[in-house]
């Protein structure tokens, strides 16, 4: 503590600079921008930005012990909540959103975004003043161009991410100090918080900072050989601590992961030979969704001192080769695909291509750095040539680019680029000339350095805005109090556990938000076993499960996931629903035929074969083996076009295209049907190519009122309402987003209500109290034989079970939903979860720590003794 005060009074400007100046530019562009939580937009940037608000108030609830840090109800039925937090709630800025209610997280994101861009400015200033000898100043114009690199705020809205470019200058000067004074806290500290923050980011800094290590090692061989071991014993005990988050993450992406890619090519998509150039230029923002090139920018300055660093006659040959080949390895990483992938963990990104790219952006500030403490007034003069250079390169790379390539580059990032180059030749010629002082000097450069990375980040900003949209702070904030109010009467009506639905959702996260089980969930962290048996019976998840959405599915699904309670702004028309609460324009609904977590089912039904491709069949089957009847609920019903408007109708076979005859005007089809007495009636619109959908959408019309859904990411079968007497009724279609869209020739579906009543009945009459809390289910069953307990508990290993005191081995029903065998008589059931992999992590944290303390304490003995 007495070294710490004395250096930050010394600092103190410099401190608060680096953190300051990229906090307050990104805080001006998002105000001046109107992307701020006070006005018509904020930083609840697309549907991915509004879930990470989403998980971050889950944290909330976690924290306030309303639910477990283990496991979730809140997420797509269930989830394991310690491998969704350590991939988005591992950082050390989390617990602010503790600090606001749940409908100002739009303004606790906010905040943590600046924060931790301000934070990794500051990380970087600490390790350019230990490892530059240049200017203080200069110190922190290069932390500026380091906290607002492109890549940075390129992905700013991936807030997750951002811890990571706090910890990798600090994991970098922990390498410097562990080779230059032996000492490896900062290593061990910084390495363990930040496979502690995100794992998936560690990975790739894990991976470049061990390939830094031994380009130190070989630079200076003698001296760096003798800390490879210390170097190996840190980062593997570092690791060992962090597998109290990450063993139980890798277990359960074992689980539910995806499978490694497969490399069927060599060369990476949409890559050019100008693309460092292209992307090096100022307010260069392609796109962060597919066919992206690398966001490497970090300003143009630090460009030409890289320049001067492989020029210089002072650096040694060997440093410079060694130095090359990690750059030639990093920018070949980006046209190789194996190259490529290996960064990524073998496993190609769903969208935000090149995650790796900030490395480069990292290593070149690092290289712009140690090419600085060479400028010397004898060099000024190659300096200046070298700005000249860098000129010259721009201007034939801008002059060469393909007409077809690069569209989204502009004249102004081209002109600006330029004209900031000439600038920095103006001021460092002024400055050689004795025309400025150093204080001056040091002064506008910093200004030019700031304006300059603030006009790149206004140009990723405004990318953002046109790439993904920043939404309406309202769109969060305004639905909060009605729909929480709703959940809150849903709650305290039901006699136990519930889910509830909400029709007019916030975002696919909205159970985490206000706290109630359902079935939506969009997230990189998911149980692939239940979404992938949700989609064989209706609930759209395709792929790799990122998503799975409730609407558009028939009432037996309702019922078997136990959809109690459902939401919506409009009268739902469906059977046995009826309304029980109204809050401003929103209405909540009761089920009569939800059934509980559990039931009692015959032991053949885990058996039923279920389809791939015939979700209507697949529900026919399994209700009729879970209630032993023989029931047929689904009849298709012909339909007639009555009207269409700016639409050509195309029948080809089994399939129908409906194409707009005038662009960018909804297409709209009329249609009339018959369906018989006691019918819920559905229109079955199943995509013909999922690929042409993009974000196409339908708004359906019927019975005076209106439904707007997009197309690829719900269900298939949209409700057209509950008909107790045979009726011919009218509904319409209007389609829009794309200039044509196909699907399988479109039906009319109904389902038999009192077929289905039956069937709801009998099962209702098998169903079992169970209570839940937390991570633990727990309730007693009497049965007369043997029989299986079924429940809506999506499988996962983590789950353990007891009956009667005795463990008894979990069943994945259908391979998605817990399930466990009963004997006859009472059986009192206790179902615990602990994520697989947790205790030997924990474990592993405490003797790893232990362990790292109990070597240094002896290796300070050790030093004491030579002392001695």
């Amino acid at each position: 503590m007495q070294q710490i005060r004395p250096f930050i009074k010394e600092n103190k400007r410099y401190l608060l600079a680096s953190f300051f100046i990229p906090f307050g530019i990104m805080a001006l562009i998002y105000l001046t921008m109107g992307i701020y939580p006070g006005s018509s937009r904020s930083v609840l940037a697309s549907d991915a930005f509004s879930q990470f608000s989403n998980f971050h108030a889950s944290f909330r609830n976690a924290m306030l012990g309303k639910q477990s840090f283990f496991y979730t109800w809140n997420a797509s039925l269930g989830l394991n909540y310690w491998a969704l937090m350590s991939y988005y709630l591992g950082g050390f800025f989390t617990p602010i959103v503790l600090l606001f209610p749940n409908q100002w997280m739009p303004d606790a994101l906010y905040l943590i975004t600046l924060l931790k861009i301000g934070s990794a400015g500051l990380a970087f200033w600490f390790y350019a003043k230990h490892t530059f000898k240049i200017g203080r100043w200069n110190h922190v114009a290069l932390a500026v161009c380091y906290a607002l690199m492109s890549f940075v705020t390129a992905h700013s809205e991936l807030v997750m991410w951002l811890d990571a470019f706090i910890y990798l200058p600090l994991v970098i000067w922990g390498i410097n100090r562990l080779l230059e004074k032996q000492k490896p806290v900062l290593l061990f500290v910084s390495y363990l918080l930040l496979f502690l923050s995100n794992y998936y980011m560690g990975f790739m800094i894990g991976v470049f900072s061990f390939l830094y290590f031994f380009l130190r090692v070989f630079r200076q061989w003698q001296t760096g050989k003798k800390q490879i071991l210390p170097y190996l014993g840190t980062s593997l005990l570092a690791g060992g601590a962090s597998m109290v988050m990450i063993l139980p993450m890798f277990l359960d992406l074992r689980s539910n992961g995806e499978a490694l890619t497969e490399i069927t090519k060599f060369k990476t998509e949409a890559t050019g030979a100008l693309d460092f150039f292209i992307k090096n230029m100022i307010g260069v923002y392609d796109t962060t969704k597919y066919g992206s090139i690398p966001f490497i920018y970090a300003g143009v300055l630090p460009l030409v001192f890289v320049l001067l660093y492989f020029v210089s006659k002072r650096i040694a040959l060997k440093d410079k080769l060694l130095s090359l080949v990690l750059f030639g390895t990093m920018i070949a990483s980006f046209y190789i695909v194996p190259l490529n992938l290996f960064w990524h963990g073998m496993h190609a990104p769903n969208m935000f291509l090149f995650r790796y790219a900030f490395l480069l952006s990292f290593f070149l500030l690092m290289l712009a750095g140690y090419g600085w403490e060479q400028l010397t007034k004898d060099d000024y003069g190659l300096f200046l040539g070298l700005i000249l250079t860098l000129i010259i390169a721009f201007s034939i790379a801008y002059g060469l680019i393909p007409k077809d390539q690069y569209t989204y580059l502009n004249v102004q990032s081209f002109l600006l680029t330029i004209v900031f180059l000439i600038v920095y030749l103006l001021l460092f010629s002024l400055y050689q000339l004795k025309l400025f002082s150093l204080k001056r000097f040091t002064i506008f450069l910093l200004l030019f350095v700031s304006c300059e990375m603030a006009l790149n980040t206004h140009g990723m900003v405004m990318g953002i805005l046109e790439d993904w949209n920043y939404a309406s702070r309202s769109l969060y904030t305004a639905p909060h109090q009605p729909i929480k109010t709703l959940v809150n009467q849903a709650a305290a009506e039901s006699d136990g556990f519930y889910r509830l639905e909400n029709l007019d959702p916030v975002s696919a996260n909205d159970g985490l938000n206000y706290n109630y089980s359902g079935v939506s969930q969009f997230s990189s962290i998911r149980n692939r076993n239940s979404s992938s048996l949700l989609n064989k019976l209706g609930f759209r998840s395709r792929g790799t499960n990122l998503n799975i959405r409730y609407p558009n599915n028939t009432l037996l699904m309702d019922s078997f996931v136990g959809i109690e309670y459902l939401i919506s702004k409009t009268d739902v028309q469906k059977y046995g629903f009826h309304k029980i609460g109204e809050e401003e324009n929103y209405r909540l609904y009761k089920n009569d035929y939800a059934l509980p977590l559990a039931f009692l089912a015959p032991k053949e039904s885990l058996t039923v074969s279920l389809s791939e491709n015939d979700n209507l069949g697949n529900q026919t089957a399994l209700f009729n083996s879970l209630s032993g009847l023989n029931e047929n609920f689904f009849n298709f019903h012909p339909i007639s076009v009555i009207n269409s408007k700016n639409t050509t109708i195309n029948d080809a076979g089994n399939s129908t295209t409906f194409t707009e005859i005038e662009p960018n005007i909804a297409k709209e089809i009329t249609w009339e049907v018959t369906v018989p007495a006691n019918s819920q009636a559905y229109l079955s619109l199943y995509p013909s190519n999922f690929g042409k959908l993009k974000s196409s959408n339908v708004t359906i019309t019927v019975n005076g009122e209106q439904r707007k859904t997009q197309i690829n990411i719900n269900g298939q079968y949209y409700n057209l309402g509950y008909y107790p007497e045979e009726t011919t009724f009218q509904f319409t279609a209007s389609f829009y987003g794309t200039s044509d869209v196909s699907f399988q020739t479109p039906q009319v579906l109904t389902l038999d209500t009192e077929a289905y009543s039956r069937t709801m009945n009998q099962l209702q009459q098998q169903s079992t109290n169970l209570t839940v809390s937390n991570r633990k289910v727990k309730g007693s069953v009497d049965v007369k034989e043997a029989q299986q307990l079924v429940t809506t508990i999506p499988y996962d290993k983590g789950w353990s079970a007891k009956v009667n005191g005795k463990k008894v081995d979990i069943e994945a029903f259908q391979g998605g939903f817990v399930s466990i065998p009963l004997e006859s008589g009472t059986n009192n059931i206790v179902l615990s979860f602990l994520p697989q992999g947790f205790l030997i992590g924990l474990f592993l944290f405490i003797s790893c720590i232990a362990l790292f303390i109990f070597w240094q304490r002896w290796e300070k003995q050790q030093n004491l003794k030579q002392i001695n």
